[in-house]
């Protein structure tokens, strides 16, 4: 199980690394930092950490496949920091397993909030990637808890979700979207609520949505429909709803 109160910086560069060592520390974290991703996956096997930080650009092996090789055995959330802005870069980095993303430089005030934000979300993992498919005949009771729409099932409590049948391994963001979705039927969630959601500040009274966010969601949902197996201009599940947000497809 992850612990607490460890964290982990994966950053070659030692002045950025200093920074988020500092940032976390202030957090109550006990840090732990490493130059490549190896040594940082070593640490994480170890250690096992609540958060880890981690640079796209590290030396040998990229933060892209670090964190699918994080993936495959931690939930520790993961921040991935890169110096790059462009869009495949934080297309690429959530499909890695990334729980978000900061683009350099970065102020200290903003990851700390970003860490805070994910530390108000559920700990596990969304799907079949830390639990079986659902029995083919559920008993009464259990069967109440699945929400369903058109061969996509639900199930909020053991975070597990299936599509004609089929589990999908989605991340704890693609997971809690598709819930809203699910849940609001034909009415059109915008990008904003859903943003202020995955933050969990959504019951807070916290309004402020920044650009990174709304695009944030926007990569999320992509990558939620191209496990879906849908497209956005035929959608079977997820209807793009056009400056404003999404809802679902009749």
């Amino acid at each position: 199980m992850p612990d607490s109160q460890n964290a982990v910086v994966i950053e070659d560069d030692p002045d950025i690394r200093e920074l988020v060592r500092e940032v976390l520390e202030q957090a109550g974290f006990r840090v732990l930092v490493a130059g490549t991703g190896a040594d940082g996956i070593a640490l994480i096997d170890q250690h096992h950490p609540l958060v880890t930080t981690l640079d796209v650009s590290l030396p040998g092996m990229d933060g892209f496949e670090t964190a699918r090789r994080i993936r495959a055995f931690s939930t520790t959330y993961i921040v991935m920091l890169t110096a790059r802005a462009e869009e495949i870069d934080a297309v690429q980095g959530l499909q890695s397993g990334a729980d978000d993303y900061l683009t350099k430089p970065f102020r200290p005030r903003e990851l700390r909030a970003r860490i805070d934000a994910m530390l108000r979300r559920p700990r596990s993992l969304a799907t079949s990637e830390s639990a079986p498919a659902p029995a083919a005949a559920p008993d009464a009771g259990d069967e109440l808890d699945w929400i369903e729409h058109r061969g996509l099932r639900l199930h909020p409590a053991m975070r597990l979700a299936t599509a004609d049948g089929a589990s999908l391994e989605l991340t704890r963001s693609e997971f809690d979207i598709l819930r809203d979705l699910l849940t609001s039927g034909r009415r059109v969630v915008s990008k904003e609520v859903l943003a202020l959601m995955l933050r969990g500040d959504r019951m807070t009274g916290a309004s402020y949505v920044s650009e990174h966010d709304v695009r944030a969601i926007e990569v999320h949902v992509a990558n939620l429909r191209r496990k879906l197996g849908e497209s956005a201009t035929q959608p079977r599940w997820i209807e793009t709803v056009r400056g404003v947000g999404y809802r679902l497809a009749v």
